[in-house]
């Protein structure tokens, strides 16, 4: 059975670009193999020094993904820093990684093009050594999936180089992993008309209450198009964003009433409000009804934790004995 692992860093509420980038597809992949689901802290600390904030938004992850459909009878959901055989494994594998490799990473290069576009504090090691311990993150399970987003593509690339050097340096000890893309949700619109980011401030939360979702959605960013006119539904973030949650006649109808023109975009986010109000309606509940038993959370994470340790520990006495620390 293959073993699928997939992690998202806790560092603000979910959003709907969480939900279909990673969220959702995880859910669907807990029926395909052993599946595995960490909330990255560790990672989250490359950005976020806020210690209450680290508590609320972990244990945040983990209430939205349970409300969302994550079975932990069926998949495995932990937090990352509960298994810090991670950092062990990440300095060893640290040690054969290239700079160049980590220099040439795209996140690390976007990160260095804000600072210098927007200024702010230089890179930190963390953020420059972060493929390393992503690495980790998916070997020590012996990961044979890794569903990601086109952007995270790269993040899987170096794993496997990482552990072919490893492999040809100590002898066969990594699995080499595999990606998987799901290219129809490549790339979800946020408020602004670009990728949905916590980076962007432009993100449309998973749970928010009804005045405030509805108050988000009437601000996405439009053209000064006329009412009266025609408009093009190609590029629009409404129509984009409406795409994944509207019957597929729902979706045509919208877009020819874009091109008659005669309808403004006031009440196309109208119609966009109530798509996605009605489609997270059932979790919504779900999620009020984990939250009365704040344990449940706990257990959850619990026994998550005790079957990665279970894993980890066989994978980091592997790589000790073969590099000769015991």
């Amino acid at each position: 059975m293959s073993r699928i692992l997939s992690g998202i860093k806790p560092t603000g509420k979910l959003h709907i670009g969480n939900y279909f980038g990673m969220m959702r597809p995880a859910i669907e992949w807990q029926n395909k193999g052993e599946a595995l689901y960490f909330i990255a802290d560790y990672h989250a600390l490359t950005t976020l020094h806020d210690p209450k904030l680290m508590k609320e938004y972990s244990r945040g992850v983990a209430l939205d993904f349970l409300a969302c459909g994550l079975d932990p009878e069926r998949a495995t959901l932990f937090k990352q820093s509960d298994v810090p055989q991670v950092c062990e494994l990440t300095w060893i594998l640290s040690t054969l990684t290239p700079m160049p490799m980590l220099g040439n990473a795209h996140a690390f290069k976007a990160h260095v093009e804000r600072i210098e576009q927007l200024g702010g504090e230089a890179a930190t090691l963390g953020l420059f050594a972060y493929p390393v311990l992503m690495a980790i993150d998916i070997l020590i399970y012996d990961s044979d999936i890794v569903p990601v987003g086109r952007d995270q593509k790269q993040h899987v690339e170096i794993t496997r180089d990482l552990a072919v050097k490893f492999n040809r340096t100590f002898g066969e000890t990594f699995k080499l992993p595999q990606p998987s893309i799901l290219p129809d949700v490549e790339t979800i619109p946020g408020l602004d008309g670009q990728k949905m980011s916590k980076s962007y401030n432009n993100t449309v939360e998973l749970f928010l209450d009804e005045k405030t979702l509805r108050k988000k959605i009437m601000g996405i960013v439009t053209d000064s198009t006329p009412v009266e006119a025609p408009k093009d539904p190609t590029n629009s973030a409404i129509v984009n964003l409406f795409r994944l949650f509207a019957a597929p006649n729902d979706v045509e109808k919208m877009e020819a009433d874009f091109r008659a023109g005669g309808i403004g975009y006031g009440d196309f986010k109208k119609r966009l409000f109530e798509a996605i109000w009605n489609f997270f309606e059932p979790m919504r509940k779900r999620r009020a009804e984990i939250e009365r038993d704040p344990r449940y959370i706990d257990e959850v994470l619990a026994r998550g934790a005790a079957r990665a340790n279970e894993l980890a520990n066989a994978t980091t006495e592997r790589v000790r004995k073969i590099v000769g620390l015991i």
